[in-house]
């Protein structure tokens, strides 16, 4: 696979891609025109904050399989158009998480301490100190706006210099808070007793500018930390802040425009320290990034779980090898389930039985959902699966019940449309042995693989030998059938064949044309006849 890298990143991530077998392309001036014609063929695309991943990338980028962000922050990724062209967006959350929660940390002290700025007028030949009179953290107030990886980390340590702790996040338990030692509140209430306040969110368009004028006068002094995103506090009000004494300092390491523009306000401002997006910048993070990126993105060549991604179901590794077996055996359940039905599908249910209920089913489901969407020619995958359904306005639901009746493990998928629905159960035997055991309640036991005809028909003598005898004629070999009947002799019965050969459309016609067949379907599954 082809891999292109279009900003730098830590050489131990090139070489474990190419340890990988795959080939590493860096093109650091990658831009515009030159950019898109750099991905056209490539497998994936490795970024940090400085390539623009947008819509025209992906459009021409047809091969394109992962985008993966060396680091935390992924503004600069259309995660929606990847979602739309069924790539993986995935990033790096932890590999710097410990570097920026320290550089938030050294940031909160060098505001207090004014170290910067005592250091620059010393380097001078300035003796000031007089002139700087410090704060202590040890006792005072410490607000957390988001309480994700890094602000967990960012409290745990100044936890444990003696600062208390209050926090706003809406996406976070009360019950997880109070284990870091942190009060949950409202976000007023959080600006309004922290006399330290750091911010750890995403840049979105609901926390551009999240901070700015109003909030800043709630806090009514302290100091303001934002090594997260560029973008959340508004950069002319905080500079306004402190300028006036509404705020007594701030530190800012991330800004809204990358490079800093010589006139931003926040560099004029003397009791502003400002750092040129340091939080992720040290040796180890940068390792750490590079590698975490370089495995996910052989991972989803291996079609394995992508571990970081952010618009695709992901699993543990721990719990992947229990639900690998059920990932193709449930694709393949919806692929019979989407070709046996007749008319528009309006529905898919996802029903899971005895042991694999108590597993993260995610990833299973979203396999379903691309089994069932690709005999109707839709570009598809367990990555945009989800979105089709929900933009074909298709009614997805999943249930799961410990109980199964003949198997240790079942997976149902149940395809249906304003007529009829149609369920296909298939289990997992010992030894990687997949099976379609239920087709729309006949028991069968059919190996899901390559060329299949079903057939119902009239139980009645004669008719198994019909058919084999039609498909003989016309050189069609069968590898395989069982036989199901639901009620007693003489009611409707179901047949399957696995097949060496492809069934032509007349072969169908003729079995047809016999009164004795109600219906014959041919599937192909794993790309045959392709």
């Amino acid at each position: 696979m082809k891999v292109l890298v279009t900003d730098p990143i830590a050489d131990a991530g090139l070489e474990r891609l190419r340890e990988a077998g795959h080939e590493v392309v860096t093109d650091y001036d990658a831009e515009g025109d030159a950019l898109l014609e750099a991905v056209s063929d490539a497998n994936a695309l490795v970024v940090r904050s400085g390539t623009e991943v947008d819509e025209a990338v992906f459009e021409a980028a047809p091969n394109l399989v992962i985008v993966g962000r060396a680091g935390i922050g992924v503004d600069n990724i259309d995660i929606d158009a990847a979602t739309d062209h069924g790539v993986i967006v995935a990033n790096a959350p932890e590999g710097n998480v410990r570097a920026a929660s320290e550089h938030t940390v050294a940031m909160a002290f060098a505001a207090a301490r004014s170290i910067p700025q005592a250091h620059a007028r010393l380097k001078d030949g300035e003796w000031a100190k007089g002139d700087y009179l410090g704060t202590e953290l040890n006792g005072k107030t410490l607000g957390i706006v988001g309480l994700g990886r890094v602000g967990q980390e960012v409290a745990k340590r100044l936890d444990g210099l003696g600062m208390d702790l209050v926090a706003y996040d809406p996406y976070i338990g009360q019950e997880r808070a109070e284990r870091l030692g942190a009060e949950l509140v409202e976000f007023e209430e959080c600006l309004e007793r922290a006399e330290f306040l750091t911010v750890h969110t995403p840049l979105t368009p609901e926390t551009e500018d999240l901070i700015s004028t109003d909030e800043l006068e709630l806090m009514g002094g302290g100091y303001l930390v934002n090594c997260a995103r560029g973008g959340v506090v508004d950069e002319a009000a905080l500079a306004a802040a402190v300028e006036n004494g509404t705020l007594d300092g701030a530190a800012v390491d991330v800004f809204a425009d990358e490079p800093v523009s010589p006139d931003n306000p926040l560099l004029a401002v003397e009791d502003i320290v400002v750092t040129p997006h340091l939080g992720a910048s040290t040796s180890a993070a940068q390792e750490n990034v590079a590698t975490s990126i370089a495995d996910q993105i052989d991972a989803a060549f291996n079609e394995e779980p992508v571990m970081n991604a952010l618009n695709a179901p992901s699993v543990d590794e721990s719990a992947f090898p229990r639900i690998r077996p059920y990932i193709d055996l449930a694709e393949t359940a919806g692929k019979v389930g989407a070709q046996l039905l007749d008319g528009r599908i309006s529905s898919v249910e996802v029903t899971y039985e005895g042991d694999i209920a108590d597993e993260d089913v995610d990833l299973v489901t979203a396999s379903a959902l691309k089994g069932v969407f690709e005999p109707l020619e839709w570009q598809v995958n367990a990555v945009n699966a989800p979105k089709i359904a929900e933009e074909r306005g298709i009614d997805v639901t999943e249930s799961k019940t410990m109980q199964s009746e003949d198997f240790q493990s079942l997976v149902t998928v149940t395809v249906g449309n304003e007529e009829e629905t149609l369920s296909v159960c298939g289990t997992q035997f010992a030894g990687d042995d997949p099976r379609i055991v239920r087709i729309d309640g006949y028991r069968v036991d059919a190996i899901p693989h390559g060329r299949m005809l079903v057939a119902r028909n009239y139980d009645t003598p004669g008719v198994i030998g019909f058919i084999g005898s039609v498909l003989g004629d016309n050189d069609v070999n069968i590898a395989g059938m069982f036989n199901a009947r639901r009620a007693d002799e003489g009611g409707e019965a179901l047949t399957v064949y696995n097949l060496d050969e492809h069934v032509p459309d007349e072969v169908r016609e003729e079995l047809l044309a016999d009164e004795r067949i109600i219906d014959v379907k041919y599937l192909t599954l794993n790309g045959t006849d392709e």
